[in-house]
């Protein structure tokens, strides 16, 4: 059987305000308090609330059969609870369902894998006891932030104690290789990396609602179809993208919504594919 594995990003930075000359040394509010709440509720009700319930809806239906995996930074958690605490409930519903994996990462979103090894180590540290804290569980796949990776990140990232990382299926370092299989970090071998398949990826995340794309309309048939070729010779085809993608990105009016409540059904009664999480595919391949 082949897999199908979902992962989601979810992020949303701190705004900050106008600062102005005449404000140093005496205003110390940096950030944009009424833009932060704005956009927060804004992506939470075009987005966050909708395609939340759409999942647990399709875990209702399928049971274990249709899993997903997040990672959501720190910086997004915040908000959340400032500003919308629906949101952060739907996720822990969905975290209760035993079909959602989250991932660590840097807590604050941050570049700090290329900068400083033990503030880096300090930052995951931190997302990790959070994730456990709020969802009840704690991580053991890394994803860093934009997928960036190297062999030296992956050694501080397998000494940590991680066993898996997610990282971004680059043409230019792949070559001819396929991203759609199970790697290994060069330097610590025990830590196996998934890729992201960013051709598939960017098809939902990029292109869906372009009517000049060829591929337009994009239909669950149709990307099924795309899905098979990918994987004839190989063992799992990796979906990572921004989840802001579904109902920020690409509108409601789109027909994304309804795409991705169609798909698992498409995928169960015309293939064999499974939907496993990350932590799944670890222990499998």
């Amino acid at each position: 059987m082949k897999s199908i594995c979902f992962y989601f990003q979810v992020h949303q930075p701190f705004r900050l305000r106008t600062y102005r000359f005449f404000d140093i040394g005496e205003r110390h509010d940096y950030f944009d308090d009424y833009n932060n709440r704005f956009i927060m509720q804004r992506v939470a009700e075009k987005c966050y609330l909708p395609m939340n319930n759409i999942l647990l809806d399709l875990i209702g239906e399928y049971g274990s059969a249709f899993k997903v995996s997040f990672s959501i930074s720190g910086p997004a958690l915040e908000q959340f609870a400032a500003y919308t605490p629906e949101v952060l409930d739907s996720f822990k519903r969905l975290a209760e369902t035993g079909n959602v994996e989250f991932l660590a990462e840097t807590y604050a979103h941050s570049l700090i894998s290329l900068k400083d090894s033990a503030d880096f180590e300090k930052q995951v540290k931190m997302h990790a006891d959070k994730m456990e804290e709020l969802f009840g569980k704690r991580p053991t796949t890394f994803r860093n932030t934009e997928l960036i990776y190297s062999d030296e990140i992956g050694r501080m990232v397998a000494d940590m104690g991680y066993e898996l990382m997610l990282t971004e299926g680059a043409r230019h370092v792949l070559g001819w290789r396929s991203p759609n299989l199970m790697y290994t970090n060069a330097i610590k071998p025990k830590l196996k990396l998934l890729l992201k398949n960013f051709r598939l990826s960017d098809d939902i995340a990029f292109r869906f609602s372009r009517k000049d794309w060829e591929g337009w309309p994009l239909t669950p048939e149709k990307y099924l179809d795309w899905l098979k070729a990918s994987v004839e010779n190989s063992e799992t085809v990796n979906l990572f993208m921004d989840y802001e993608t579904f109902g920020e990105h690409q509108w409601a009016e789109t027909g994304i919504f309804d795409f991705i409540r169609q798909l698992p059904k498409t995928v169960f009664a015309n293939s064999d594919f499974v939907f496993t999480t990350p932590s799944e595919l670890a222990q499998k391949l």
